[in-house]
């Protein structure tokens, strides 16, 4: 049986849930409410670490290669219950309870489209808990886990702060290595170990840039 097509018009578009969800307020406080749930449940049954490492395997590498499972997840139309079997087919044999049992109840409220936005807010309140910060790295050409480890470890040594880290390339960036933590920016010169770390990434930097010119004038 085929689907009629939507009878609004042939411009009309059907709006993207998540895109609107990323950028609406009400839904990161909704979020951050099923977050602190998801939480408690799993603090209870001992899995933490399980639950925030499987929603965050979901959300960043399961559904980007299952682009219908997203659609599905996100559309009005679809019944809570048809997507709670498509939940337990993709995930009830690779997830602990707690994780599947949290999908099954955005599922149920029709909020599986906020996921993502639930996952951050998972990370954030588990980081706020542990005691840790929110660290962002920029730097102009990508770092090995060494390199990160270590810049890492440097900004907590120097601030005297236990960080959770999440890193960015940024090309255009010419001073080599950016940090913002919390609300506040700091560049490379808060500690001398990063002084000469900053000037190296700067270099590669240059020399990227310089070879890709070269071999455009080549071509």
């Amino acid at each position: 049986m085929s689907r009629s097509k939507d009878a609004s018009g042939p411009g009309s578009q059907e709006p993207d849930r998540q895109e609107m969800a990323r950028f609406d307020v009400g839904a990161l406080k909704l979020a951050r409410v099923y977050a602190q749930a998801i939480l408690e449940s799993a603090d209870k049954k001992g899995c933490r670490a399980d639950v925030i490492g499987e929603l965050g395997r979901i959300v960043r590498e399961v559904l980007p290669k299952v682009p219908g499972a997203a659609a599905v997840f996100s559309s009005p139309r679809v019944p809570a219950d048809d997507k709670a079997a498509l939940l337990d087919r993709l995930f009830a044999k690779s997830v602990v309870p707690t994780t599947l049992h949290s999908l099954q109840v955005l599922a149920r409220h029709g909020r599986l489209e906020v996921l993502p936005q639930v996952l951050e807010a998972v990370e954030r309140l588990a980081d706020e808990l542990d005691g840790r910060r929110q660290a962002t790295f920029t730097t102009a050409v990508p770092l090995d886990a060494t390199e990160q480890e270590r810049i890492k470890t440097e900004f907590e040594r120097q601030l005297g702060l236990s960080l959770s880290a999440t890193f960015h390339v940024d090309p255009e960036l010419l001073g080599g290595l950016v940090a913002r933590i919390d609300d506040t920016v700091y560049d490379h010169s808060v500690a001398t170990g990063l002084v000469r770390l900053g000037e190296k990434l700067k270099q590669r930097s240059i020399h990227e840039i310089q070879h890709r010119r070269d071999r455009l004038g080549t071509a």
